[in-house]
């Protein structure tokens, strides 16, 4: 039997400043990051949306880790999100 998954917790770091609990919507397949990214962009980037994204991606310069894990090893927009996994976004393009 398939039943919904609900994923809670799933905290995302945008510039090493704002900090979100999300608790994304129950739905029958796995949340994976490709459709994180869309809900994020739907729910959370108001403006300018093409600083985070390209496409369906994030934009180059724009790190992603998955439980501190660089998420080229994760399967990047294939991986299935879990309860509770820490999805951090850091930009490289500013400050330093």
């Amino acid at each position: 039997s398939h039943f919904p998954l609900c994923v809670g917790g799933a905290e995302l770091l945008f510039d090493g400043v704002k900090k979100h609990q999300v608790t994304l919507p129950c739905q029958p397949e796995p949340w994976d990051i490709r459709n994180l990214l869309k809900w994020i962009k739907q729910n959370m980037l108001k403006e300018r949306p093409e600083l985070f994204l390209q496409g369906e991606s994030v934009r180059p310069g724009i790190l992603v880790l998955i439980n501190e894990a660089d998420w080229e090893l994760m399967g990047e927009l294939d991986y299935k999100l879990q309860d509770q996994d820490n999805v951090l976004f850091i930009s490289t393009l500013h400050g330093g």
